[in-house]
């Protein structure tokens, strides 16, 4: 019996190549299209390889007249007169668009990011910050992609609808997010683009030099664009595009540890105490009529993607380049209470959590670094988003006056290179309606009442706004404890009142009291948030999502409560904007669905917690305490090892007993100078007494605006009732922990058990994603505490891994730690 005859199959990537070579060396193409863009050229393709691309498949199959047969001369496949395609999207740029040309043909070079742009961990300011590093040498063959040529991709891939490279130009601009590049993103994200033409948007794509027959512009004779633009179809495949990513947005829940989807089944949270939080996604949608504009270049929700990230990174990074700017801007010596808390340490040692800019004496103003971005300056952001960033319960600073410390620093900053009206107003209601003043003390008051601007010669502040202020503070005390008593108990009762203040009210209430003339208009109300959580900005697993992932709705979005737009969009500044909103707003819920209101406003404060992953299980690693309310609250973190769950990190609200202990608070460890030296070439942490270490600052960790305090001392060795554990300097141990500051109390809560709601952001270690709770109303009883838990918590905060680093064990003085800061709110209702 004859066996068959086999020939051998042609392998895939022996068609790919000469494809692709066919389309190198302009072989056998059947179409060609004229390009009408920042550039003018024709190129040569093949429609079977084109239509791949939703944009070229409406074109040629759409029944347009360029699908229709050709007129081709003899001996060729060409149509005699070439297609003309105009791009009136002037983020189009030509070594962008013939990438994509080349991906559809499986070929093309493969980028290069400079790694000095890339944050991480180790630099979550990236590597060059602040002194710019030279640009990396380009690998023979590789295509150099910028921040500008990324930002193109991404505009030219979605016009194309392709979206494999979207999901990788998306990625990478998410993962490039840093000092030199956020500003540039965000305009980008609310309709600015990538800004005018340079020469870089001309250049050929590397490898592709000779494919396109360049025309002179006035050759090209360009006109509107023909049918085979397609431009409804290209609408349409970007509205379904926005339509995914709307999916895998500020809603996507962080999948568990045990693994799952970009978009999974949820968050498993647990409550500290007494049952399991069960997180219903609840995201607001609010409108701001100042952040509106006529947007040239809106990509819908991969443009909303983008402005979460830059948002969450300006909100962690802010007041850190703030401190960098003034001193570029020589206004350091003048404002000395800005300079940052944590100041250049005075000898080498752990390294900071931004750079290497040190200085050998806190006393003395380091010389400004070689090269600082323009963010808060003027060329930086605009005086809308100053406003909407320095109001944001994001921002990362400790409380209301270090927020107002910081406004008035950014505003004498802008007036020092002049005085626009049109920033002048924006900064009136900054100051009017971006800072809680009611949580503020009364000395603050006083000062701030009578605080003017150097330049101006105003005040800050209006006196109506203060005295307002100063009148919710007493009434909210009022309705707490009664008339001031002689003296303040000495410790809560629960023998007073309810658990609620009877201070909520809901929309009907809002519009009833409307309907009475003597109400005003402008009287503002905060909404009472309900269960929720949400990862806002970058996520992982973007460069492989799949087709249906990007242009599908997944059953993430159909968990939300109110059908619409995605709440983090450019009217509300991406998620910047607070609750605070106007009698009228909160009446028509327009702002926030919320259907709970409180008239006043929660304590914002924010807290930074070091070497959390040396944190043993169970121990508590506490914050600074503050007041509020009556009440002493302080943050803590705990880590939990499970075998069948991995590592998971806990961050909690605690109520704080007013007779017990006051817990040490979470401080960078930093040897003494001595010590310092002695170690730079062993780099071996020795067993000394609490005498012999001395806990000094890294810059700028912490700094005034955040208001965290320096410490100088060897941390407390007082028990902490509550934790399982305490750390100890004794010995080099780490966490480092300091002694307690405690707050003032101008007055105590006598109810044993408060009902508050609250919010808890942490930030990721380089800043561009933020995982934010939030809870509705809850008992908090004396030393009781409600929070999360979760594993991609602690992979948000240290990437991946378990790996516990030790400052002293690597081979260098810059030691790969890295501080988790956390923004906190809450309000009693």
């Amino acid at each position: 019996m004859n066996s068959p005859i086999s020939s051998p199959v042609p392998r895939p990537a022996e068609f790919q190549a000469h494809i692709y070579n066919s389309f190198l060396q302009g072989k056998t193409s059947d179409v060609a299209l004229r390009i009408c863009a920042s550039w003018h050229a024709i190129y040569k393709f093949h429609r079977v390889v084109l239509i791949q691309a939703e944009f070229f498949r409406h074109l040629f199959t759409g029944g347009f007249v360029e699908s229709e047969g050709s007129d081709s001369t003899p001996g060729s496949h060409i149509t005699s007169r070439p297609i003309e395609v105009v791009f009136d999207d002037t983020n189009i740029t030509r070594p962008a668009f013939e990438l994509c040309v080349a991906r559809l043909y499986g070929g093309g070079p493969p980028l290069f990011v400079d790694p000095a742009i890339i944050p991480t961990p180790a630099h979550p300011l990236t590597p060059s910050f602040p002194s710019p590093l030279p640009p990396s040498q380009v690998p023979p063959g590789y295509q150099r992609a910028t921040p500008r040529f990324l930002l193109s991709l991404l505009a030219v891939s979605l016009y194309l609808s392709m979206p494999s490279l979207t999901a990788q130009a998306l990625s990478s601009v998410l993962s490039t997010i840093g000092p030199f590049t956020v500003i540039d993103y965000l305009r980008f994200a609310y309709g600015e683009g990538i800004g005018s033409l340079q020469d870089e948007d001309l250049d050929p794509l590397v490898g592709l030099e000779h494919i396109a027959q360049l025309v002179e512009t006035e050759q090209a004779d360009c006109t509107s664009p023909s049918n085979g633009s397609s431009k409804p179809a290209q609408d349409k495949v970007v509205e379904r595009f926005s339509q995914g990513l709307e999916a895998l947005s500020v809603e996507e829940q962080v999948h568990s540890s045990q693994g799952g989807s970009i978009h999974g089944e949820g968050l498993p949270l647990e409550k500290e105490d007494p049952a399991e939080l069960s997180p219903e996604l609840d995201c607001p949608t609010s409108l701001s009529d100042e952040s509106e504009s006529d947007l040239s270049f809106s990509y819908g929700a991969v443009s909303d993607k983008i402005g979460e990230a830059c948002v969450c990174w300006l909100a962690r990074w802010g007041a850190d380049m703030l401190a960098y700017e003034l001193q570029a801007a020589g206004t350091s010596k003048q404002t000395a209470s800005f300079i940052p808390i944590s100041t250049p340490p005075r000898a080498i040692g752990r390294r900071s959590t931004v750079s290497g800019w040190q200085s050998p004496d806190p006393d003395v103003v380091p010389s400004p670094p070689p090269s600082v971005p323009l963010i808060w300056r003027r060329g930086g952001l605009t005086a809308v988003w100053v406003r909407a960033l320095v109001s944001s319960d994001l921002l990362f600073v400790k409380g209301e006056k270090e927020r107002y410390d910081l406004a008035k620093a950014v505003v004498e900053l802008r007036r020092s290179a002049g005085i626009l009206e049109d920033e002048e107003v924006e900064w009136t209601k900054m100051f009017t309606e971006g800072i809680y003043y009611a949580n503020m003390s009364f000395d603050d008051l006083v000062h701030v009442s009578h605080d003017r601007s150097p330049t101006t010669g105003r005040l800050y502040v209006p006196e109506r706004v203060i005295q307002g202020a100063h009148w919710t503070q007493s009434m909210l005390r009022h309705r707490i404890v009664g008339p001031p008593p002689s003296s303040p108990p000495a410790s809560p009762t629960g023998a007073s009142g309810h658990k609620e203040l009877g201070i909520s009210v809901s929309q009907e209430d809002i519009k009833e009291a409307l309907s009475h003339p003597e109400n005003e208009e402008n009287r503002v109300y905060w909404s009472v948030p309900g269960p929720s959580s949400m990862r806002v900005g970058e996520y992982g697993g973007v460069e492989n999502a799949s087709m249906d992932e990007l242009f599908g709705l997944s059953s993430v979005s159909s968990k939300r409560r109110t059908p619409g737009p995605s709440s983090m969009s450019v009217s509300n500044f991406f998620g910047l904007k607070n609750d605070r909103c106007s009698a009228t707003e909160s009446a028509s819920g327009i702002s926030s669905g919320s259907t709970r209101w409180v008239p006043y406003p929660p304590c914002r404060f924010a807290v930074e917690f070091w070497d959390v992953g040396s944190l043993r299980e169970k121990s508590h690693l506490y914050s600074q305490t503050i007041w509020y309310a009556g009440s002493l609250f302080n943050v803590f973190v705990q880590m939990f090892r499970k075998k069948s769950q991995g590592p998971q990190l806990g961050v909690y609200l605690h109520r704080q007993s007013s007779v017990d202990p006051i817990p040490p608070l979470s401080v960078p460890y930093r040897p003494c100078p001595t010590e310092a030296l002695a170690d730079k070439k062993s780099h071996a942490r020795h067993s000394s007494s609490p005498s012999s270490l001395t806990l000094l600052p890294t810059y700028p960790t912490q700094y005034s605006y955040s208001g965290l305090p320096m410490i100088p001392s060897p941390r407390s060795n007082t028990p902490v009732q509550g934790s399982s554990s305490n750390s100890s300097l004794s010995g080099g141990a780490l966490p480092a922990t300091g002694p307690p500051v405690i707050p003032t109390q101008p007055y105590r809560d006598p109810r044993a058990q408060v009902s508050a709601y609250f919010a808890i952001s942490c930030a990721s270690a380089t800043g561009s994603s933020v995982t934010r709770f939030t809870s509705n109303p809850d008992d908090f009883s004396i030393s009781q505490s409600w929070g999360w838990r979760s594993s991609s918590l602690r992979t948000e905060v240290y990437g991946d891994g378990d790996k516990c680093t030790d400052p002293s064990s690597v081979p260098s003085l810059l030691a790969d730690v890295n501080s988790m800061r956390v923004t906190v709110i809450v309000g009693v209702v």
